[in-house]
């Protein structure tokens, strides 16, 4: 394709903090350009925001219905190619839907959706049809993740034994909702997020590091939920114990009152033969460790990384800082609790999505098969003819969607205990 790729947005208006995350790595490489929103509910806001942005007054909608009703009918020359979802999550379902039935590529902000049922029908949708649905989980874009998976793929690591997760963030270590902050009012909002706090809000892109790197599911696992901040409705802080696919063993813990911390996402895999270690906080390098003691880092524009690292599109060696013209990789960060962006820093906030899935007590919970609670928690639905498709248009210029739109990673889900209930294996 040589023309400039058309795309729309829903959600994303005055006061959001990650659709303009999503705009600005759509058009990084200028190959897509925005030309059509309803940027919230609030017909006002939407205008204000497409005006904020340039866009033509007759092409900034006041509801999601309306843009995909006049979208649908305009000239093949004018159409837009796909619609970026950004909107709160309790809003995915219906908004995906609705493009996707209106016959447009759709990219939607994680999670699927707040049900295991509507992300079962998400994906009757797109097998039915020739859309392409993109969710983004989007660490697995980093460089040294794909070398990471090459890896373990290749064997390298022998057996894989263990595998160590943790994701911090302290954004949220006061009731910072209850000061009308307009993303910690949603993401604690069980109405508005769903019924997983920290572990939806962060949980899941641990979980689908592990996923995307080993290959494994989860089996089964125990875990620890807990609310720190008087009167909060989510959890803030959680521990699992993880049993994976294979006898692997593992766990993840996650908190977002972790005072002090940013972004704090780790993996750490073990095998028979060596192990890896990444760090978000040095995302342009992976540790790889062998029994005898010695321990490599491994960056990117060496020559023994792995031709999926070294040849993904759009990355160059850049400096451990990073460069917004060197990379598509994050180079400037945002923090969603003071709006300020910081080039070549490490201040972001990520966003995941995965089940509640014990509240205040442990219980183990175990899954076969491609069950509703399995494909839940462990992403095994697909939503999408394309596995392993890469964006055409862009990366990102902060860390949290350096990358890939993840087209196969964590489905939702944040309802599995629905679906533990439905199924009768969730003991919680």
């Amino acid at each position: 394709m040589t023309r400039r790729l058309r795309y729309g947005m829903v959600g994303g208006g005055p006061g959001a903090f990650i659709g303009d995350v999503h705009r600005t790595a759509a058009e990084l490489d200028g190959l897509a350009r925005i030309e059509a929103g309803a940027f919230s509910s609030d017909p006002e806001r939407s205008a204000a925001k497409g005006a904020e942005i340039g866009l033509d007054a007759e092409r900034t909608y006041g509801s999601f219905a309306e843009m995909a009703a006049a979208e649908a009918g305009r000239p093949p020359d004018r159409r837009l190619d796909f619609v970026i979802v950004v909107t709160p999550n309790h809003l995915h379902f219906d908004v995906a839907r609705t493009f996707l039935e209106a016959g447009f590529h759709v990219v939607c902000d994680k999670p699927l959706t707040t049900t295991v049922s509507e992300a079962e029908t998400l994906c009757r949708i797109v097998d039915a049809g020739d859309r392409v649905f993109a969710l983004t989980h989007n660490y697995s874009g980093y460089p040294m993740i794909k070398d990471a998976r090459a890896l373990v793929r290749e064997g390298r690591l022998g057996a894989i034994r263990r595998i160590q997760l943790e994701y911090f963030q302290g954004w949220l270590s006061t009731a910072l909702e209850e000061s009308g902050h307009p993303q910690a009012a949603w993401r604690t909002d069980p109405a508005r997020a769903g019924v997983a706090g920290a572990l939806g809000d962060i949980g899941t892109h641990a979980h689908h590091l592990a996923r995307y790197v080993t290959g494994l599911e989860v089996e089964a696992l125990c875990g620890d939920l807990t609310a720190f901040v008087a009167g909060r409705r989510l959890e803030d802080d959680a521990s699992l114990l993880m049993r994976w696919s294979g006898g692997v063993r593992g766990t993840m813990t996650v908190s977002q009152v972790a005072a002090g911390e940013e972004n704090g996402l780790a993996l750490r895999v073990f095998g028979s033969e060596g192990s890896i270690a990444w760090h978000h906080s040095d995302a342009e390098t992976l540790w790889l460790r062998t029994p005898d003691g010695r321990a490599r880092a491994r960056r990117r524009g060496h020559a023994w990384i792995s031709p999926a690292a070294a040849g993904h599109p759009g990355f160059r060696p850049v400096t451990r800082r990073g460069s917004s013209r060197g990379s598509r990789t994050c180079t400037a960060t945002s923090s969603p609790r003071s709006g300020r962006s910081t080039r070549g820093g490490r201040r972001t906030r990520a966003r995941s999505t995965s089940p509640r899935w014990a509240t205040g007590r442990a219980a183990f919970t175990s899954w076969s098969g491609r069950s509703k609670a399995a494909a839940a928690v462990s992403g095994s639905m697909r939503a999408t003819r394309h596995p392993e498709s890469q964006p055409r248009n862009g990366g990102s210029r902060r860390d949290e969607h350096t990358t890939d739109h993840a087209v196969h990673g964590p489905v939702g889900g944040h309802a599995a205990r629905d679906a533990g209930r439905e199924s009768g294996r969730l003991g919680v």
